[in-house]
């Protein structure tokens, strides 16, 4: 059964980390909100939502997709490059447990989920601002067992390699090239985000249908354009914390 463990909004959000936008004051209410449409949506397109507690004390906490990574073997507890964020990986961890075994990365790897793009057996791994060599480097020997290659791609400009681009399945990527090292993925076929959107990159795709945030109209255009199911979420109040679609879901298939 397709699976989603989601986190209600902290309400402490206002003071989460920022690297590339300026701080503006979170209406909670409305963040959560917003929220709540997510996940109903998520079990719209078929998921089983399984919606943790708030953490008061953990104000970026609703990102779940950050403190691990999901495969079909095993979880990855990620040693995340924000130092404030790193206790949000206990309890992600305690609700992983019943699905997968677990595995842990350690000082001084870095890395977070917003970084891995996963594309069939190959999960490409940006070289972040939060994810460094170390934790591409242990990803890699961690997962070599099962059949995994890692690529590392570099990131610049933005937070996260899936801020800048994601796959659409289909061999194609929906990406904001000036953000990343585009040669690692020259195998693919790569639609550009619409001029003026360039934190478009980011959408989640479920099934048949892609989600986009509703800010990015004229990409949204360009997906329909390809002949792409496409729904678009208002998130408006959430990506005033550098929040995407991804980054608020661990999506995996489970008894």
């Amino acid at each position: 059964m397709l699976t989603a463990i989601t986190r209600s909004v902290s309400p402490a959000i206002g003071r989460c980390e920022l690297e590339y936008l300026e701080r503006r004051p979170i209406d909670l209410a409305i963040a959560a909100q917003q929220h709540s449409a997510y996940e109903r949506c998520l079990a719209e397109l078929g998921a089983r939502v399984i919606s943790l507690p708030a953490e008061p004390d953990l104000p970026d906490s609703v990102f779940v997709e950050d403190p691990a990574l999901v495969l079909d073997e095993v979880a990855v507890i990620a040693r995340m490059g924000a130092e404030s964020r790193r206790e949000e990986a206990r309890t992600l961890a305690e609700a992983l447990a019943p699905f997968r075994p677990l595995l842990h990365l350690t000082a001084p790897a870095t890395l977070e989920g917003g970084d891995v793009m996963s594309i069939g057996r190959t999960l490409f791994v940006g070289e972040s601002a939060r994810t460094n060599r170390a934790g591409i480097g242990q990803l890699r020997e961690l997962l070599a067992p099962f059949g995994y290659t890692v690529a590392p791609v570099a990131v610049h400009g933005c937070l996260h390699l899936k801020s800048a681009c994601t796959y659409l399945g289909n061999d194609t990527i929906l990406a904001h090239r000036v953000w990343i090292d585009m040669a690692p993925l020259r195998e693919f076929r790569i639609v550009d985000v619409a001029p003026g959107e360039p934190w478009a990159g980011n959408t989640l795709t479920l099934g048949e249908t892609v989600l986009i945030p509703l800010a990015f109209p004229a990409t949204a255009a360009i997906l329909e354009s390809l002949g792409l199911r496409v729904r678009t979420l208002d998130i408006s109040e959430l990506m005033k914390a550098e929040a995407a679609l991804t980054c608020s879901s661990l999506i995996f298939e489970a008894e």
